[in-house]
């Protein structure tokens, strides 16, 4: 009878969410080499490979495919199990706040992770322009909050530094046009930093839409009508950063700022602590990670 590790399948889960052993490491708060041990042992468990190492990336095989949707389920099982029959459960809510443009990739499994470890509490997520945040977060309307600023206001921790990338269509070929034609939502706090870097060098652009919808712009820019600026490592599967060997201008940093309150409840805390360690462990570019 061979029994499967929960521990195993959680780091085979993570590297297959985190599209890289580095990442995941990150992730699960291990060191690169205890997940490449978990994968090899799970892997020798089984008598398969779960992973391609044939190429350079991360990659599942047919078999690791088939695994990953089992190792959901039962990672996810266990952890109900365990909340389940714990007393030190948190109970409550909390909100927090996020800009839209930072939402992936990590917030979807800090939630995930969060959520299994404290099934009764409930997380608000809100998601505002930076702005608008620290607003409500002044007012006390936010637990805490995550902002992309560039400098650290007074309370402000830095989680990570990552440059603004231009982005646009996969393969496109718009932004070698002149007038450049851009695509950012008027109240975008990115929008005047990098239409000051366009003037500054000396790059005509044109507004090719004007409005306040995410899904307009990214729509926009998806069909190579206009191009955008994101945080790099940020954007979206049907989006791509701009390999323009310096025909577009270098674009400044961005700080990921948390505001949190200076008496934190203990849950709040946890999800403070849960959102700095998927900070650091996420890149500042979509690379492919080779196999450990």
């Amino acid at each position: 009878m061979r029994n499967l590790d929960i521990t195993t399948l959680r780091s085979f889960v993570a590297v297959a969410d985190a599209g890289g052993v580095t990442r995941a490491a990150g992730y699960l708060n291990l060191t690169q080499s205890a997940v490449s041990m978990q994968l090899k042992r799970l892997e020798e468990l089984l008598g398969i490979e779960l992973l391609d190492r044939t190429r350079r990336g991360v990659s599942l095989t047919a078999a690791g495919d088939q695994l990953l949707s089992y190792a959901r389920r039962m990672v996810a099982l266990n952890d109900e199990v365990v909340a389940r029959l714990t007393d030190q459960a948190f109970e409550g809510e909390i909100t927090l706040g996020v800009p839209h443009d930072i939402v992936y990739p990590v917030i979807p499994r800090v939630l995930q992770q969060f959520h299994a470890a404290n099934p009764r509490v409930k997380v608000h997520l809100k998601t505002s322009f930076s702005s608008s945040l620290k607003a409500e977060f002044s007012r006390g309307e936010c637990d805490l909050i995550l902002t992309t600023e560039t400098t650290a206001g007074e309370g402000a921790e830095t989680l990570a530094e990552r440059p603004l990338a231009w982005i646009g269509a996969p393969g496109g070929a718009i932004w070698r046009q002149r007038p450049l034609r851009v695509a950012f939502q008027q109240h975008c706090a990115f929008r005047p930093q990098s239409l000051a870097a366009l003037d500054t060098a000396g790059v005509e652009w044109e507004t090719a839409v004007e409005t306040d919808s995410d899904r307009t712009i990214e729509a926009t820019v998806a069909a190579d009508l206009a191009v955008n600026t994101m945080i790099a490592g940020t954007e979206p599967s049907h989006l791509e950063q701009i390999s323009h060997c310096g025909a577009l201008p270098e674009l400044p940093v961005q700080l990921i700022n948390m505001y949190t309150a200076t008496t934190q409840r203990p849950m709040v805390a946890e999800l403070a602590e849960m959102l700095r360690r998927g900070f650091s462990g996420t890149a500042g570019v979509r690379a492919v990670e080779t196999a450990a």
